[in-house]
């Protein structure tokens, strides 16, 4: 009798699997979907199996694809540090009330609410010959010529300007994120490691650095995706002078009309935001999530 009390009914069984079927849905038309076309367009020639599309992607003179890789990791792991040390250096300050608080967060905030093209166009009339950098620095008696940031053979300063640009345009979201896990630690755990004389290193160390890692985490794979898919800014600054792998894609299926190439440009992104996402989320685990898996 107590055995069938206690058996679930029919609709209690199934569901937790009426309660993801939206969220599967959804991942299968907006994500499986669009994934398997790719997989399609990349590796069929006229209904037929083929690699012609990876072949040119690899051994073609007219490709980009080993230079748009290298560049696309140079900008990621140039932009993220820097990003993330400026976003925690800024969490940390914001978490002291001082007068005109709310006013500076807001202007920390303000270059979120740019587009990235808008922020490229931005910054190439500040960095251009005749820009507000150039026009200062002249009036200053700093420099008496111009500071080339634009064209092929200045391909450093290029990167520079696109490294100052990013930084300055998503630096932002970083500090949203980290600013929220820190105001989310409770002042009771600080206040108590402060009784039994735990120094300011000490809290950040063991107190405050390991309850900020699932918000760190997070921080990191957003940005990181973002970095992967870099695109308007670079295009509106260096073109193909440094070339990306979304902007080669682009390049691709906008100017060349090869839809196979720019579609494996398509998945090597996706692939690498997955892994990369994947290893974040190995590396950055919380301690006491460990414990409860």
């Amino acid at each position: 009798m107590t055995k069938l009390l206690n058996k679930p009914s029919l609709f209690e069984k199934y569901t937790p699997y009426l309660l993801i079927l939206p969220a599967l849905t959804y991942l299968l038309f907006f994500i499986g979907i669009p994934i398997a076309q790719a997989i399609y367009l990349a590796f069929t020639e006229k209904g037929a199996f083929s690699t012609e599309n990876l072949d040119y992607l690899l051994n073609s003179p007219f490709s980009m694809f080993k230079e748009a890789l290298k560049y696309t990791f140079l900008l990621a792991i140039t932009i993220i540090p820097i990003q993330v040390a400026i976003a925690l250096g800024l969490a940390m300050l914001f978490n002291i009330k001082f007068p005109g608080r709310n006013a500076a967060l807001y202007l920390v905030i303000l270059p979120l609410t740019i587009s990235d093209v808008a922020a490229g166009l931005i910054w190439y009339s500040m960095l251009s010959s005749y820009g507000f950098l150039n026009k200062l620095l002249i009036n200053m008696g700093l420099i008496s010529q111009p500071i080339y940031f634009f064209g092929y053979q200045y391909r450093n300063m290029e990167f520079l300007a696109i490294v100052l640009t990013e930084v300055w345009r998503a630096t932002a979201i970083v500090f949203v994120i980290l600013f929220a896990g820190l105001q989310m630690i409770s002042q009771e755990h600080i206040e108590a490691a402060e009784v039994f004389g735990a120094n300011v290193w000490q809290r950040l160390r063991y107190i405050v650095f390991p309850m900020l890692l699932p918000s760190l985490q997070a921080a990191l794979i957003i940005r990181t995706l973002f970095a992967l898919q870099i695109f308007g800014v670079v295009w509106i600054l260096a073109g193909r002078d440094i070339p990306v792998l979304a902007g080669e894609a682009y390049y691709e299926q906008v100017f060349l009309k090869h839809t196979g190439v720019a579609a494996i440009y398509a998945l090597i992104i996706a692939g690498i935001s997955v892994a990369v996402g994947a290893l974040y989320i190995k590396l950055f685990k919380a301690k006491y999530l460990e414990a409860g898996t």
